[in-house]
Parts: structure tokens; sequence; C-alpha cells
């Protein structure tokens, strides 16, 4: 996944809340819940449904969506061991803002909300920890947002698949395999573009045989192309 740690010795976004927390105070808080499993493929949260409960995830990754009225989809970020799930709705008390759907078989806990926003009340440093963790990601968001602004949907999904490469790819005897099952439609939200756009230019890469893809399979054959299409941020 590479370094964790910003330029000014603060934690970036990609490091989970469960490993922020003090050993003592992460033990305290996965005692308050119950063990639950979902099978891969399987939707954990609901988009706009009422917050009940948060979800910390211990083994498996998922991945967070967001739908809007005419059916765009979105990719918002993928979770995995350590992150936590719902907390903002559960602390607003507003409806879930996204989908989050298992990619694989996970081992999760979940605390009733009541229960979390009372811990939160009564461990300081957890709350604390928290707080941090929204503002990480609110940066990375804010800067990525900025990076894409200046960049075409060419560049933009070359940046995209060489980040999903260095923290979720593994290495198979074609080339770099994308360990995230995603759809067009999900890579073309992440990108700011239609799917048909993002088809267009994945067959472009192919014909450059530059990646494969099958159904929701995507292996990096040649990243070195990538790389200079998207300039290597």
């Amino acid at each position: 996944m590479g370094d964790t740690w910003g330029g000014d010795g603060a934690l970036d976004d990609r490091v989970p809340y469960l490993a922020r927390l003090e050993h003592d105070d992460r033990a305290a808080l996965i005692a308050l819940g119950r063990p639950l499993r979902y099978a891969s493929r399987a939707v954990v949260i609901h988009q706009d449904e009422p917050s009940t409960h948060v979800l910390l995830l211990l083994r498996g990754w998922t991945k967070v969506t967001a739908s809007a009225a005419n059916g765009y989809e979105a990719l918002l970020a993928l979770r995995g061991p350590g992150d936590i799930l719902g907390e903002t709705a559960a602390i607003s008390e507003r409806p879930r803002s996204a989908t989050v759907t298992a990619l694989e078989d996970i081992e999760a806990v979940a605390l009733d909300r009541e229960r979390f926003t009372a811990y939160l009340e009564h461990t300081p440093r957890a709350a604390f920890q928290l707080l941090r963790l929204t503002f990480d990601r609110l940066h990375h968001g804010d800067r990525r947002r900025l990076e894409f602004a200046a960049l075409t949907v060419r560049e933009r999904l070359a940046v995209l698949l060489l980040d999903l490469a260095r923290t979720h790819g593994r290495r198979t005897a074609e080339g770099i395999e994308l360990a995230v099952p995603l759809s067009q439609q999900e890579i073309a939200g992440s990108v700011g573009a239609s799917r048909e756009a993002v088809a267009r230019l994945l067959k472009e890469y192919r014909e450059r045989q530059a990646v494969i893809t099958r159904r929701r399979t995507l292996v990096i054959v040649r990243p070195e192309l990538l790389r200079r299409t998207g300039r290597a941020l």
C-alpha cells in the first residue's frame, strides 16, 4: 500500500480507524458489538436507509458507492480491515449516504448507534481519532478533485487504474490484476465520465495491449503506458 504517513508526519486517509486507536480503546470498542459475517457481493449497508448501527471491518474488503436519481453510480471508496462504516450517519442521525457492498467474504462487528455514540462521548481519544480520520479523507478528496479538474477523462482513468494497482493489485502471470471487481459504470462514476467513454478507452488500452479485461476483472499489462498517460500523478 505504500507509505501511510503524510509529509508533515500526520497519518494519511488510508490508515483505518481501528489502527489509529490505542489497544485498550480498540478492544473496548470491539467488545461493545456483535460479530457478523457477510458473503461476497452481499449489500452490507443500503443508501438512504435509516442509521441503526455502525460496522467495524475485521476481515475482507468492501466498496462504497452512491447512486443519483438518474441511475448514475459512482465508486466513492474501498474499505477494508480496520475500517469503520456508517459512522457519519450514526453521528448525524441522517439516512445512509451510500451503499456498501462486500467484495469478498467479510467479518465485521456491528455496534448499535446509541452504544457507539456513548462510547465516543466517554472516550475522547477515540472521538478525536475519528475526527482526524474524517479530516484526512476530506483533505484527500479535495486534493484528488483538484488534480482531476486539470486532467482529461483519459488521464483520470489512467490515474485511477494505477492507484487501484498500487493499493489493490496482485501480481499474476499476465500482469497486475486488480483484486477488486468493479463494473465499468462504477469506474466511470469515479472519473466523472460516461460508461460509454470508459468502455471506449478500455477498448483502446486493450488494443494497445496495455490491459486485459474480462467480466469484473481487469489486468494491467503495461503500467508504464498508463503512467505516461496519467502524467505519473
